[in-house]
């Protein structure tokens, strides 16, 4: 593994981001311009990193307790005594907002005999267990035993219910659960400061939908982690997205990016009109309904700069002070962040997309979310978040009409993910390959879950 200016490599033909991304106006910003790559090498992955029943072992015990995981947003549960249940692998954790509005997480699970306290989140006064009725206050201590003559034995500090560390940037609450991960600031640079500029902490949860996905959790987080597939996967938003133009960018052991424009057309297609552009974006690829609507080309524009107009128009709705300073590429291209291992948070001003994906319950199923961020009108309060659709298995993303045309692209997407699945368990040769440039956010994944799974992080 080198650091490696990525224009050495072979790439497809036609403009880089950074081409597309001189010419906008108002300019984008010079610290989100900046790129940082590392040469990952072409050596394969194993596929029975996707199948193994000891590789998910390993990676349950030796990686998951120790990073950091996406447990909710604050529009969850924003007043004192709600609270939020997270689990994922079996273990069950509880974030409670406390009367100070901070909040602090628990073990989900009963002192006396070992019972689930919460089995759903909501609103409690206090924690009592359904079982016998052990209580607790929301910050912990210890309220209640019932028939206390025959527990005498045990003092109110050793039944406080043991925490679990947490912290926040932007929005997200994230839990550790050996409490010895970096600090979360560390953890995640420089994505905070990026979200920070975006001002990502008035955002909120206006569409939340999830369905098992049959198919390993790295199979389907991958899928969004490079996004040349979108030129037989996705062949309708060819003419207005530069699929294989996007920039890989990776930092440190945890964060990587990829930079995908929009309003120029797919290099696999050659030169296109605007006007081609425009009528095949309109009506089918916004993030949400507004931003799927109708589009005219305005004379002496470009495409590009017709729907980053439309864009800031749409900002500058919500009261936003920054709305003219936004740059085409802020408003309308998706740059999709990834936070190892599960959480993949779009950055930009609107609509931000978010990806969360765990193991559920085993190597072979994921639970697989996907939340659209809208951003809260200035001035007013931030709204709650939206309740989570469940989709079953024979409901299509489509189904869900809140989010225009955008389920019937994540359709295509989950409609690989099963057979990929399959095709793995059966592979002749235990190899996965990867290209170099375009799939180096898969690299850079495996790389940093091997030194988990090394125990050198």
């Amino acid at each position: 593994m080198a650091d490696r200016n990525p224009s050495e490599l072979a790439r497809c033909p036609g403009e880089t981001v950074d081409d597309i991304l001189a010419r906008d106006m108002p300019p984008v910003p010079e610290k989100l311009r900046e790129d940082s790559w590392r040469d990952f090498g072409t050596a394969p992955l194993a596929a029975s990193r996707y199948t193994s029943a000891e590789f998910f072992e390993a990676e349950r015990a030796r990686m998951w307790p120790r990073v950091w995981q996406m447990a909710a947003r604050d529009e969850e549960f924003p007043e004192p005594g709600e609270l939020v249940v997270y689990d994922n692998l079996g273990k069950s954790v509880i974030l409670v907002r406390q009367g100070d509005r901070s909040v602090r997480a628990f073990w989900n699970v009963c002192l006396h005999r070992g019972r689930r306290l919460r089995t759903q989140s909501g609103h409690a006064s206090d924690l009592q267990c359904p079982f016998h009725g052990f209580t607790w206050n929301i910050d912990g201590s210890l309220k209640h035993i019932p028939c206390r003559w025959d527990f005498q034995h045990l003092s109110d500090a050793a039944m406080q219910l043991p925490e679990v560390r947490t912290a926040s940037f932007a929005g997200y609450w994230f839990i550790n659960w050996d409490g010895k991960a970096p600090p979360l600031e560390d953890y995640l640079a420089p994505l905070p400061d990026h979200f920070r500029h975006w001002q990502q902490e008035r955002n909120f949860t206006a569409v939340w939908v999830a369905k098992v996905i049959r198919a390993n959790w790295k199979v389907v987080a991958e899928a969004f982690m490079e996004a040349w597939h979108s030129v037989v996967t996705h062949p309708q938003i060819l003419p207005f997205t530069g699929d294989a133009n996007t920039r890989y960018s990776i930092w440190g052991d945890h964060v990587n990016l990829a930079l995908t424009p929009f309003g120029v057309p797919s290099p696999h297609l050659g030169p296109i009109s605007d006007q081609a552009i425009i009528e095949a974006f309109s009506g089918g690829a916004g993030r949400t309904q507004v931003e799927s609507s109708e589009l005219t080309l305005v004379p002496g524009k470009t495409a590009r700069q017709t729907m980053g107009a439309r864009n800031r128009e749409v900002l500058r709705a919500t009261g936003f002070p920054g709305a003219d300073q936004a740059s085409d590429s802020e408003v309308l291209d998706a740059w999709t962040y990834n936070v190892f291992p599960n959480l993949s948070p779009w950055g930009g001003y609107m609509s931000n997309i978010v990806y969360r994906w765990r193991p559920w319950p085993d190597q072979h199923a994921t639970l697989m979310e996907v939340r659209v961020l809208a951003k809260a009108p200035e001035g007013q309060p931030v709204p709650r978040a939206a309740e989570m659709i469940f989709l079953k298995d024979e409901e299509p993303w489509a189904s869900v009409t809140a989010w225009g045309r955008l389920g019937a692209v994540f359709d295509q997407d989950m409609g690989n993910l099963p057979h990929v699945q399959e095709g793995l368990i059966s592979s002749p040769n235990d190899r996965v390959e990867l290209g170099r440039y375009q799939e180096s956010r898969i690299r850079h994944f495996h790389a940093t879950l091997d030194k988990y799974l090394a125990g050198e992080l």
